[in-house]
């Protein structure tokens, strides 16, 4: 008879997710082999093979995990006047602790076959869709330009993807307060174009 699934599947997973994402990060996920994330993440081998049967599921779990937090995240802010500086603190704020997510999306997510990296490409799509329409709404009279809308977009996460490079908790400026210099500096720079 199949044995059923551990009362606590998901948290296991959630844990061997975080404890991968850390070790793919800081070892180089091409590096990296499932017997070292096991050994970092403190399951045996065996154990980590039961949630994953391959480096590939394991890593495509981490960002699926990963961008479909972000994507529940922007979902959740309400459409209205303050949405743009809504929008980026929601994300910046949900970015906390996900800096070897981050480092793994822009580095090891090519190494994805294509079928795998599709459903990841489109949940980013969807990010940039929403923060593209946030700044829409902050400055319809110059945000009407796809060619301008674009880079603009880009250069808003450009500001809040590399936070976690330089931030360190308790030291400089608090995540709060990014947000609000981020959110001031694109309101002024795109009302002045």
């Amino acid at each position: 008879m199949p044995r059923g699934i551990a009362h606590d599947h998901s948290e296991k997973r959630a844990a061997i997710r975080k404890g991968a994402a850390a070790y793919f990060a800081a070892n180089g996920y091409d590096r990296a082999s499932m017997t070292a994330a096991a050994a970092h993440c403190g399951v045996s081998k065996a154990l980590i093979y039961h949630y994953y049967d391959s480096k590939d599921a394991l890593l495509f779990d981490i960002l699926h995990s990963h961008l479909s937090d972000l994507v529940d995240t922007v979902d959740e802010v309400s459409e209205d006047p303050g949405q743009l500086r809504q929008l980026i603190r929601a994300i910046l704020l949900a970015y906390r602790d996900a800096d070897a997510e981050h480092k793994l999306q822009a580095d090891a997510m090519a190494a994805l076959p294509l079928d795998k990296r599709e459903p990841l490409m489109a949940l980013q799509r969807h990010l940039i869709q929403v923060m593209g329409g946030a700044l829409q709404a902050a400055s319809p009279k110059t945000m009407t330009d796809p060619a301008r809308l674009r880079p603009v977009t880009m250069t808003v996460f450009g500001m809040l993807n590399w936070f976690y490079m330089w931030h360190r908790p308790g030291k400089g400026i608090s995540r709060d307060d990014y947000a609000d210099l981020v959110t001031d500096m694109v309101l002024g720079g795109i009302k002045g174009l």
